[in-house]
């Protein structure tokens, strides 16, 4: 019997499209919604027609935060579909990060079959009727750059072209299209699946005028600083160049994603204080928040810039951060165009030779601070410091109100994903399971607070690991209580009754669960370390068992609170 070379139904051509559009992964959590899917997926296995690899993920929000993973250290976007409004639901946690991350995605849900008869498709089980909503896109239209249901068959290239394009575009973020049954389950008609017609909106470059404004301010500086928040791969290099030949240092405030080496010689860390407070000049690199007004205190008649492909973050309600200049551009073009007009200035030169001393001196004194193990419980910014020691060059970390970047060499583009700005916890272990996914000869490492473990839906993450063979090494700072909710209070009312008496409700996590022993439940290597004598050779371990039995594992570390 011939094979086909044609899908038959909807959802198979909806398939294939993904798949010729250059999406490789469907991270599926399923429901009654799936049949049309399920269906196209064998029949393309049998007719030998591509469609991405559909994998079933245990939850929604890992779901969501894997195809988040994957893109970071791809720069792919992937596509995810759950399971009608009560499968959106569950992921909206993951898109309030994706979105404020600017992280492309195709997020996709089923939508409860539109009618009660007469279509293959149509309603044959109660929640058919229980799950119908008046707008299933309410639910997080103001967390998607765009959505849209698929209603007619041959309308499906052009909706999903327009969502890639959509997607792609900058500044990125995930878009939405429900599939109702009906529709995914209609004949194929279209025949041969066209080329694309939609190219995503290329980023733009400064203009002439705003390039010269900008050298001419960085080049007349006397203490410039560059404030870094989130880089990406393309730019790494760019602006360790930039930063070098200019002679401005970089403060790396809140790394959602590494954008410059730790080990650079303008590197000045993770906190802009107290280069901020003599900054003359500061330029910020799409960061959605440069600074905290209530602690940090610009100079008087410094200069702000800011650069990015939406500088003034124009989807957040209020953002009052003062700029000079706002650039809408690529962080990396506009870079490469100001360096030449700035790196020959005579006042470059000489910022160049004063700061390396200055901020090579600094960074020797927070070295030593390493010397020795702590004297009592451990603290995340010494185990952070060890297993830096351990991971190697190539390794990839994901921190989560875990690990202590200023304590860490990371040294390359991946080496250092931070949790999105956003805050919506449990992301760290399942976008480390996507970037494993995408690079698996790599060690990928999720650095979490165990109340970021516990809200990472740890057993669908860790029996996922399992069953797509991804040995992740997780490593839970156990402090035993929600630390940022702690943090906030002392900072709100350092002089209050909480704070004098150390009674904080509602911030214990005690009893905490045995975390070592949820990892073995899907066949990891778990292990409790409790003092700092054996840190080193609890990572070396756990390491072996991903790096040489190809299994997961977690490391229960208990720290200070």
């Amino acid at each position: 019997m011939a094979r086909e070379t044609v899908p038959k139904t909807v959802a198979g051509a909806y398939l294939a499209l993904l798949k010729a559009r250059g999406i490789d992964w469907l991270f599926a959590n399923a429901g009654t919604d799936f049949a049309p899917i399920i269906e196209a997926l064998v029949a393309a296995r049998q007719s030998a027609i591509p469609v991405p690899e559909a994998v079933a993920i245990a939850h929604e929000t890992t779901a969501v935060a894997m195809a988040h993973g994957y893109w970071l250290v791809t720069g792919k976007p992937q596509a995810v579909m759950v399971h009608v409004n009560v499968g959106t639901a569950n992921a909206l946690m993951g898109l309030i990060n994706a979105s404020r991350d600017h992280v492309p995605m195709l997020f996709t849900s089923g939508r409860t079959p539109l009618t009660e008869t007469g279509r293959l498709g149509s309603r044959d089980l109660p929640i058919h009727w229980g799950q119908e909503m008046f707008d299933q896109a309410g639910m997080l239209r103001e967390l998607v750059k765009w959505d849209y249901e698929l209603r007619y068959p041959d309308q499906m290239t052009d909706v999903v072209d327009r969502a890639l394009s959509i997607t792609n575009s900058e500044p990125r973020g995930p878009v939405y299209l429900s599939l109702p049954r009906e529709a995914l389950a209609e004949t194929w008609t279209g025949g041969t699946l066209p080329a694309p017609d939609l190219a995503a909106s290329t980023g733009t470059a400064p203009d002439a005028a705003t390039v010269a404004r900008m050298a001419d301010l960085l080049a007349s500086a006397e203490r410039p600083l560059i404030i870094a928040g989130r880089g990406d791969a393309s730019g790494f290099d760019v602006l360790g160049e930039f930063a070098d030949t200019c002679g401005v240092p970089v403060a790396h405030f809140w790394p959602a994603r590494l954008a410059i080496s730790t080990e650079h010689p303008m590197h000045v860390g993770f906190e802009p204080s107290p280069w901020i407070e003599r900054a003359d000049v500061v330029l910020v690199l799409d960061t959605l928040v440069p600074w905290l007004p209530a602690r940090h205190k610009l100079a008087d008649g410094a200069k702000i810039i800011h650069v990015g492909p939406d500088p003034g973050f124009h989807r957040i309600p209020m953002r009052s951060f003062p700029g000079d200049l706002f650039v809408k551009a690529g962080v990396a073009e506009t870079l490469r165009q100001v360096q030449p007009l700035v790196a020959d200035a005579p006042a470059a030169r000489a910022r160049r030779l004063a700061l390396a001393a200055e901020i090579a001196q600094s960074r020797e004194a927070r070295a030593g601070a390493f010397a020795e193990p702590p004297a009592g419980p451990m603290t995340n910014a010494w185990v952070s410091h060890v297993l830096s020691q351990h991971l190697g060059e190539d390794a990839i970390v994901f921190g989560e109100l875990g690990a202590d970047p200023s304590a860490m060499r990371l040294t390359h583009a991946n080496a250092w994903f931070g949790h999105p700005i956003a805050g919506g916890l449990g992301w760290g272990m399942p976008a480390a399971l996507g970037a494993k996914l995408a690079m698996p000869d790599r060690t990928v490492v999720a650095c979490v607070g165990d109340g970021s473990y516990l809200f990472a839906n740890p057993v669908a993450s860790h029996q996922t690991a399992a069953a797509l063979d991804l040995p992740i090494l997780t490593i839970v700072f156990n402090n035993g209580v929600w630390n940022a909710v702690r943090k906030s209070t002392r900072a709100l009312y350092p002089s209050g009754l909480a704070a004098q008496s150390n009674d904080m409700p509602l911030s214990s996590l005690a009893p905490a669960p045995a975390y070592e022993q949820v990892v073995a439940a899907s066949g990891g290597y778990g292990e409790r370390v409790d003092d700092a004598a054996a840190l080193p050779g609890a990572i070396e371990r756990a390491l072996k068992a991903v790096r040489n039995e190809k299994r997961q594992a977690l490391l229960n570390v208990i720290v200070a609170a």
